[in-house]
């Protein structure tokens, strides 16, 4: 069993990984982050911080840049990325991402999503990969969670026994 990380490099995605990464000591299983990037299409990935304004797309750069994020917040991560086309229709990148944490056996999605106090269903990416029964979803709403020092309490005192 896995803990699966959309990581789109977001403050959030990061909130979630870290999360991802508390669990899976406690858990004792591995953490698994997963980006998409559609191939060429610079606005998307501007939008998203990947590239800085002007720069030419490059798609080994932005994953690149992707899979260091990941390793300087959890070396031990895993990291995928997954191309999709420029114009992918609508649902495709939720698609990939719960096709993924189905064959990887995942146990939990960790998922920032700053609509989590909102319905479910109103999020792009979050009703498609929240609705799969064969895994957990956890939703990060904030970057700074205020319980998180009990999962460290927690790893602490796991350690010690």
């Amino acid at each position: 069993m896995t803990l699966v990380v959309p990581f789109d490099g977001s403050e959030l995605a990061r909130a979630a990984l870290v999360r991802a990464a508390q669990f899976g000591e406690l858990l004792e299983e591995d953490v698994l982050a997963v980006s998409v990037v559609p191939r060429g299409n610079a606005t998307y990935a501007r939008d998203r911080g990947w590239l800085e304004p002007g720069e030419a797309f490059g798609e080994d750069t932005i994953v690149s840049r992707l899979r260091a994020s990941v390793s300087e917040l959890h070396p031990a991560a895993e990291f995928h990325h997954l191309p999709v086309d420029r114009a992918a229709p609508r649902g495709t990148i939720a698609n990939k991402l719960r096709n993924f944490a189905r064959n990887h056996d995942a146990s939990i999605v960790f998922l920032g999503s700053e609509n989590a106090g909102r319905v479910v269903a109103g999020m792009s990416v979050g009703r498609s990969i929240t609705a799969d029964p064969t895994y957990d979803t956890m939703i990060i709403p904030a970057a700074r969670p205020s319980k998180a020092k009990k999962l460290e309490a927690a790893k602490s005192t796991r350690e010690t026994l």
